[in-house]
């Protein structure tokens, strides 16, 4: 049996990853606070399905309508809920960029009953948890959350809890390794 802890695939560097790559994991990893961003150097094995996905990812977050913090929320409650460290490591540090205290981020990790959430913020960590749990959302759910966004917004959401939930998957199936391991 293969521990936990072993890569399915190891993480590239200049012969693997590409000239290109390897420059996109040399800044993605200074940007993440390390010196090599597994996931970034495992997944550029893949070449330009990489550069397609870091462009697909970066429209979500950083570059999404909805406020960084709110995408910092939706992450983390997908990392949590996957029990994805890789990803919950790496958005604490962002998500603390972006206003997640670590009031909030032991708040998040009860989820959308805990006390203390706005309206708006229990209605989008609901979807969160019933759109991991059942890849669907219930007509109330939708009708909530729609209460507090607009139509592109809504698609957005959906896009980055499952965007989010699938890389989750990706990190866990490639166990793909925390970053000071």
């Amino acid at each position: 049996m293969v521990s936990a802890l072993q890569p399915r695939i190891s993480p590239g560097r200049l012969r693997e990853l590409g000239a290109l790559n390897w420059v996109f994991w040399q800044v993605l990893s200074r940007a993440a606070g390390t010196h090599d961003a597994h996931l970034f150097s495992t997944l550029g094995r893949t070449r330009g399905l990489f550069r397609g996905w870091l462009h697909y990812s970066g429209k979500l977050m950083p570059g999404g309508r909805l406020p960084r913090h709110e995408s910092e929320l939706v992450i983390l409650r997908v990392a949590h809920l996957r029990g994805c460290e890789y990803e919950m490591d790496h958005h604490i540090r962002l998500g603390r960029r972006a206003g997640v205290t670590s009031e909030i981020l032991e708040r998040l990790r009860k989820g959308p009953a805990a006390a203390g959430w706005s309206d708006k913020h229990r209605a989008l960590l609901a979807a969160v948890d019933q759109l991991v749990e059942t890849r669907d959302l219930d007509d109330d759910t939708w009708a909530e959350l729609a209460k507090h966004y607009d139509e592109r917004s809504l698609i957005e959401i959906v896009l980055l809890i499952n965007q989010y939930d699938g890389l989750a998957a990706t990190i866990t199936a490639l166990r793909i390794q925390r970053d000071g391991v």
